[in-house]
Order: structure tokens, then sequence, then C-alpha cells
């Protein structure tokens, strides 16, 4: 990797903070631009910090990671957030995808699945620690049985469409699947378009979440 990837922290507890930073620092691409205990310091520090990427502790106290989350998007939609999150959190997961968050990390993250979603999300993918994809499959499958064949009944997906939403959740970006495929990447944009439209989700991390909630791809 050429560019140098600059990284900022968000998160609440200083000791996760300097261990996260020892962990990043043996990833050679990478620079550490900040860190902030909260996101009102987090905000206020991006004025004048160039960052790629933000990791995003979800809880935190005064402005949360959701909160802080949709605030930057809306003044730097180009910047990409990786939530920061453990399994007591599960509740505000939705929240933090409607916010606009690229990623999730489990907090007790290493160095080699850091550094795999580091480079996913910079070059435009998303991506779910695996205990996340357990996450989706456990919990958000409890609803009732009539509405999810409700769901079943109004979703009619190509074959194309499946295609692309199994290597979406392989964490495979736009030009990626569309080499695979051997479509162009605006024919992958139409059918990612459609997606979100029959599945009423507003992202690709939302869609990727749907997909694996409702069992429309193989988990690998």
């Amino acid at each position: 990797m050429h560019a140098t990837i600059k990284v900022m922290i968000v998160d609440d507890h200083e000791i996760f903070r300097n261990g996260l930073k020892m962990v990043l620092g043996k990833l050679k691409y990478l620079e550490i631009a900040g860190e902030a205990s909260d996101g009102n310091s987090f905000l206020e520090m991006l004025d004048e910090t160039e960052a790629d990427i933000v990791l995003m502790d979800i809880e935190m106290p005064g402005m949360n990671g959701i909160e802080a989350t949709e605030a930057v998007l809306k003044k730097k939609p180009d910047l990409k957030v990786i939530a920061l999150t453990m399994f007591g959190d599960d509740e505000y997961i939705q929240s933090m995808l409607d916010a606009g968050a690229k990623g999730f990390l489990m907090k007790n993250i290493n160095k080699e699945n850091l550094d795999r979603a580091i480079q996913t999300v910079y070059n435009g993918g998303n991506y779910f620690s695996e205990e996340l994809f357990e996450f989706f499959t456990r919990q958000l499958t409890k609803e009732k049985e009539k509405d999810k064949e409700k769901d079943e009944e109004k979703l009619k997906l190509t074959r194309r469409e499946k295609e692309i939403l199994q290597l979406l959740c392989e964490g495979l970006t736009n030009k990626e699947i569309a080499d695979a495929l051997f479509i162009s990447e605006r024919t992958v944009l139409g059918h990612k378009t459609n997606l979100l439209t029959k599945t009423n989700t507003k992202n690709s991390l939302s869609l990727m979440a749907y997909a694996i909630k409702n069992n429309l791809v193989v988990i690998k």
C-alpha cells in the first residue's frame, strides 16, 4: 500500500486507546492522526486534523459514537468510520449502521483483523468482526415468522443481485465485484441501488446486515 492512511481513535478509556495505538503502530502504512475521549472533543479536533478513518467507540459520556458519527459525516462525508463495540453494545448496532459506519470491530480485535478492517474500509469496502456475523445470525433473526414470510414473498432477487450481494458480504469493493463478475463498475452500482430499494436499506453496511439476518448469503 503506497498511501499513508491517517487514523483517529475516539474512545473514553485511556488504557484502551494506548493499547490500540500500540497495535496500530505495528502497521507501517498507517499514521495515527490524533485521539479523543468523547465525541465533542473529536469534532473540535477534526477541524484542524486530517484523517481518513476514525475508530469510534459507540458508548461514551457526553456525545456518544452514534451522534458523533452522524455529525461528522454531515461535515465530511468522505470520512470513513469504523465502530468499536462490545457485546453489551448490541442494541446500538442498528443505530450505528444508520449513522453511516462502514465497519464494526469488537474491542478484543487482534492485529490481523484490525489490519484487514482498515484496508477493506479504506478501499471502499465494509467490514464486520466475525463475532458480529454470529450476532446478526443469532440475534436479528428473532422476528415473527409471519413477518419473515411476508418479507420473503416481497423480496425477489435476480441471480446477478444474489451474486453481487454475496461478494459484497465477503468484503469486496465495487471494482473488485465488477472484475470478479466481468461487468462494469456502473452495472454493479445499478444492481446495488436495486438491492437497497428492494430491501429498504440505506447503505451498503445496512444491506449486508439485512442479507445476513435473512440468510441471503453464505457466511464463510
